[in-house]
Order: C-alpha cells, then sequence, then structure tokens
C-alpha cells in the first residue's frame, strides 16, 4: 500500500481552492453578486433580484452539499458549523457587527476581495483593516473578549445544531431520512421563492451567479472533505483535513482567511506557514475577478473621496473583522457554506448580518436627509 503524502495533499487542497475562487470572483465580478448590494437593493429600492441571486446560491449550496453527505462523499458534521455548542450571543454580536461593517465598508469580505480586483484601492485599506481585526479576534486583544465574553453565553446541545441531527432526536428518527427531508424543504422554499419572479427568469445574470456560487461552495466542501482528507495522517497517525486553518473541512469563506493571508506575507520565510485552502481561495478571488476586469475592459482605479469616506471604510474593515470571526463566518462563509450545513448557528448569523446592514442602510439614509 502506497504512503499517502501530506505535502501533496496540500498542494492539490490548495490549488483546488485557489481553482473554485478564481471562478467565485469572475463570476462575482461579472453578475455583481453582492450580499451587501443585496440588502441594499431591497431596503433602498425594494429590489429583490440580488436578494434573489444569493438565495438561490444557498439553495443550490444546501442541495449540493447534503448530495454529497447522503452519497457519503463528505461528512458536514466533521466542519465548524454543525457542533453542539451553539453560542448564540456570539452569532448575534459577530453577525450584526458584520452586517453594520460591510455596509460602511461598501461590501462584505467577497465583494471586497472582488473590488480590489477590479483596481478598488478603497477596498484594498478594507482588506488590510478587516485582515488586522480579524486576526486581533482570533489570537488577541478581541479574542480575550470574545473569548471571555461572548462565547460562554450558550447552549450545549445533546446533537449537533444542525437541522437533521435535530430533527433525528426530537422525532426518534432515521438522520439519513431527516437530511433529506429537511434539505429538500428548505431549498426547496428558497427556490420557490426565487423563481416565482418572472422578471428574475429572465435575469441570465442572476441565475448564473447564484448557480455557479453555490455550486463552487460544494466544491469548497469536496475539496476540503475529500482529497484534503486523510483517515491517519502519516505524521500524526490522527484523522486529519489536511491545508485548512482549522483543521477541520471548510468551504469558502472570506473574513479568517483574509487574516492568515495577511500573516502569511508578513511570515513569508517562516517555513511553518502554508499556503491553505482558505489563502489559496482569497488570492484566488482577487485573481478571477481581476481577470475578468481586464478581459472585459471594466478594470478601474478607484479611490476615496474624502477624510469621512476613509474613515468609514477603515471602520467598516475593524468590524467586519471582529463580526466575522466572532460569529464564525460571513456573508459567504456563514451565510451560504454553513447554511449549506443547515446549522441553525449559520441561519441566525444570516439573519443577524441581514439586520446589521439594513439598520445602518436606514441611518446613513437618515443622517443623509439631515445634512441635506
Amino acid at each position: 500500500m502506497n504512503e499517502v503524502d501530506p505535502a501533496a495533499v496540500a498542494s492539490s487542497v490548495a490549488w483546488g481552492g485557489f481553482a473554485l475562487a478564481f471562478i467565485f470572483g469572475a463570476v462575482g465580478n461579472k453578475t455583481n453578486f453582492c450580499t451587501m448590494g443585496a440588502v441594499s437593493d431591497v431596503v433602498n429600492m425594494g429590489d429583490w433580484g440580488r436578494m434573489r441571486m444569493w438565495l438561490l446560491a444557498i439553495a443550490v449550496a444546501i442541495l449540493g452539499s447534503n448530495a454529497l453527505q447522503l452519497a457519503g462523499v463528505v461528512d458536514l458534521s466533521k466542519s465548524i458549523y454543525t457542533g453542539s455548542n451553539f453560542v448564540w450571543l456570539s452569532y448575534l454580536v459577530g453577525g450584526f457587527a458584520f452586517g453594520v461593517g460591510m455596509t460602511l465598508g461598501s461590501g462584505c469580505g467577497s465583494k471586497t476581495l472582488i473590488r480590489i480586483g477590479g483596481g478598488n484601492l478603497k477596498s484594498l485599506v478594507v482588506f488590510v483593516f478587516l485582515a488586522i481585526a480579524a486576526y486581533v479576534t482570533l489570537k488577541g486583544l478581541f479574542g480575550a473578549f470574545r473569548v471571555a465574553v461572548l462565547d460562554p453565553v450558550s447552549v450545549t446541545l445533546s446533537t449537533g445544531q444542525d437541522l437533521p441531527s435535530l430533527l433525528a432526536k426530537a422525532f426518534s428518527a432515521d438522520k439519513k431520512m431527516m437530511l433529506m427531508l429537511a434539505s429538500a424543504i428548505a431549498a426547496g422554499l428558497l427556490l420557490l421563492f426565487v423563481f416565482t419572479d418572472r422578471e428574475f427568469r429572465g435575469n441570465f445574470d442572476g441565475i448564473l451567479g447564484g448557480v455557479a456560487v453555490g455550486l463552487v461552495v460544494v466544491g469548497g466542501w469536496y475539496v476540503s472533505g475529500k482529497l484534503g482528507y486523510l483517515a491517519e495522517d502519516p505524521n500524526t497517525l490522527q484523522e486529519a483535513f489536511v491545508a485548512t486553518n482549522s483543521g477541520r473541512m471548510e468551504s469558502l469563506s472570506f473574513v479568517a482567511p483574509q487574516a492568515y493571508t495577511l500573516e502569511l506575507l508578513m511570515f513569508w520565510t517562516d517555513k511553518s506557514k502554508l499556503v491553505t485552502f482558505g489563502i489559496a481561495s482569497a488570492v484566488g478571488v482577487v485573481a478571477g475577478s481581476a481577470a475578468y476586469a481586464l478581459a472585459s475592459g471594466s478594470f478601474r482605479w478607484e479611490s476615496f473621496r474624502d477624510a469621512r469616506d476613509t474613515a468609514s471604510h477603515m471602520l467598516g474593515g475593524v468590524l467586519m473583522g471582529f463580526g466575522g470571526v466572532t460569529a464564525m463566518g460571513c456573508t459567504v462563509g456563514q451565510g451560504i457554506s454553513g447554511f449549506s450545513t443547515l446549522a441553525l448557528g449559520s441561519m441566525l448569523t444570516f439573519l443577524s448580518i441581514v439586520a446589521g446592514s439594513a439598520l445602518t442602510m436606514k441611518w446613513q439614509y437618515a443622517r443623509m436627509l439631515r445634512e441635506a
């Protein structure tokens, strides 16, 4: 029997993450996939087009991810989202802070990377402040507050926090049956809402963005959870998911990976620092977006208009970095990847992000009227 080379597996996982994120970046740029924009369109114009694109991505991710689960290809219970420790206050506070931050920073973590690829220097500043704040929340001052104040406020569940596990326990039913039922109902309701709108049915970019992003998330689970899985790492003789920062299977998420990307750049000569799935995916989004921008002629340099605009984006980056790590994900990390596992925490974070963003937009509009 040939011994598995963890380094070769790690390389495959990193390149797989890059390729998937490249597609995400290119499609996101072309279709203007933006979760902050989706909330803004609903709040300010009553237009649900981009929100339907986001919801379509969630539905596709639910169907694809749970199909992999049912086929035995991956085990979503080994992701960070489905654990039994339901840190509801962290989901609420982190999600709300992220929603406020993405509004002040003109886009969420993924949109920040897409805009960098398109030549937006404002988003480059947001990236730096988001990455620093995320790292401080992972291992620094903000992290001490998170661990001491927010995370202890939790509920320990006797099962995982995913709906299939909870339903199986509640009804003494087979978990596989509950998985099929819950994923079919959740995705079905989302698809029903998305496609009952005639205008969206004719929106090619909207459908392309939703389907492509959803499938990329499914691909992320396959790359890290199947290709990167070692039943027995020859170095540790333990089960391992290779080339992930969490040490568990991952799909796309864009807050902590930005922190680890900045860390890698700062400690490049430290041979213990490796290109992980998350780092490769962050770089891949920028590369994919840049490739599309250059090919389409839409690449444009853009900078700040004044000091207040600069301060708003800096603060937005800090809030996204803190909120994304505290809530264990962003609009893509929790809002799509986490949601695809049918985890309650992901759903709560999703709602908190939308609430934080919507209220910030209302505040911005009221301030604009006062200054008019």
